[in-house]
Formats: C-alpha cells, structure tokens, sequence
C-alpha cells in the first residue's frame, strides 16, 4: 500500500487481543471439548512456561498445507507463541493421545500461504486480520509478521 503524508499507509489498526478471565474460562471450555475429540480440527497445545516452568494449555487449530502441519496465532504475539518460540517443542493432545513435537517459525513469504489456508478452514474472515481470504498471499505476507506460523515437525 501506498504510504499516506502523516507516514501511514492508511490501514485500521488491528484490534489487540487480551488474555484475562474469560478467554480462561473459554479455552477450558473448548479445552474439555477437544480433548473428547469433539472438535474434529482442533488440539490441545501445551507449551512449558518460559518464566514459570509450568505446562500451559491453549485449544488450538492446526493447519495443513502442502503435506505438511502448521500452527498459526491468529491473535498475534501471545504466550504460547513466546513459550514455543523459548522452548521450540510443543505437544499436542486431541482424544487421548498426544504428540510430542519440535516447531520451527516461519518468515512472512513462507507464512502467507499458511495464513490464507487457516482463513479458508476457519470460516469467515477473522477481525483480527486485514486480509479477507479472498486476498492475493501477497496481502497475507504484508501482514504475516501480526500473526506467527510455526511448523509443527512430530518427534520420532
């Protein structure tokens, strides 16, 4: 996009997201779903705390492309992308079993694809994303450094 006189390019900011109570209180909820293997896409991921040590668990929606499995924080910079960033292991737990696996983060050329793909699964187009996902990838990668993608690579 062309850049404005004021040095913008004219874009709304994106509304931030934030952790409290009832964002808990719903990935519990989601959670105890998904671990029955209620939602077909969706996982639980767990990360290892990298202040506190201590396993987190976050519901997630992992995303396939290209044969391979991708985890995207539609959310931005939250603390699972900070915890698998630290640790670079993650495990995953959907009806009973769990994966063990290792994540590598992408960069905003390689993440466009991935992050046009998630818009495509996860329904309408999610407000905290400019791009619709009817946009060339190109819009995608203009963006992708708001939302990480890491690919998911099963240990063993």
């Amino acid at each position: 996009m062309p850049q404005r006189p004021d040095g913008t390019d004219g874009a709304q900011p994106l509304p931030t997201f934030r952790t409290g109570r009832v964002r808990r209180a719903l990935d519990s909820m989601v959670g105890s779903l998904v671990r029955r293997g209620l939602f077909p896409r969706s996982y639980m991921l767990t990360t290892i705390g990298r202040r506190s040590g201590r396993p987190i668990t976050h519901p997630v929606t992992p995303v396939e492309h290209d044969g391979r499995r991708w985890l995207v924080s539609p959310y931005g910079q939250v603390s699972w992308v900070h915890n698998a960033r630290a640790a670079g292991r993650v495990s995953l737990q959907r009806g009973g079993r769990t994966e063990e696996c290792t994540v590598r983060e992408l960069g905003p050329r390689e993440a466009a694809p991935v992050l046009k793909q998630y818009l495509a699964i996860t329904g309408p187009p999610r407000r905290y994303f400019r791009a619709d996902r009817k946009a060339p990838v190109a819009e995608f990668a203009a963006e992708a450094h708001e939302h990480p993608v890491f690919e998911i690579v099963p240990v063993g």
